[in-house]
């Protein structure tokens, strides 16, 4: 399946598409909320294994509904080495299925789903994770990637 386009400001305002990333891989991942406890697992967690997906030609995306600003502080304060997209109106996020019903301490809401989708280099999707633990993603979207380049 063809990965959706997106025009949407980084960390820093600068405007990032799916276009720039044609001709190599991408993690697109999709995350609730800044500097939440499970949000920063997994953004520290691609931060830590970024060398690695680089060595295998492949770029880091995280999105969330979060500002510009939001996102400036978060990445700052962890360091993270890729790029986060602001989304705050979520379109990109309803068109990769990742802004859905909710549950949180009974509570039912609409939010965003720990999502990540694979993306080859020509702009498909070839794997698709849903409501990943931040605690092992990383590894297993590695794993993920280099069954798929040894095919």
């Amino acid at each position: 399946m063809k990965a959706d386009d997106f025009n949407l400001p980084d960390q820093n305002g600068l405007l990032h598409s799916l276009k720039e990333y044609s001709g190599g891989w991408l993690v697109l991942y999709f995350y609730p909320t800044d500097d939440t406890p499970g949000c920063t697992k997994e953004a520290c967690s691609f931060r830590d294994w970024a060398r690695e997906f680089k060595s295998k030609g492949a770029e880091i995306v995280g999105i969330s509904k979060d500002s510009v600003a939001s996102h400036k502080k978060f990445a700052d304060k962890y360091h993270l080495n890729f790029t986060i997209l602001s989304d705050t109106n979520h379109a990109t996020i309803e068109k990769y299925g990742s802004w859905a019903p909710k549950k949180f301490f009974g509570r039912e809401f609409i939010g965003t789903h720990r999502n990540t989708f694979l993306i080859n280099p020509g702009g498909e999707i070839v794997k698709e994770y849903e409501g990943v633990n931040p605690l092992t993603h990383t590894k297993e979207v590695l794993a993920d990637l280099d069954h798929l380049q040894s095919q």
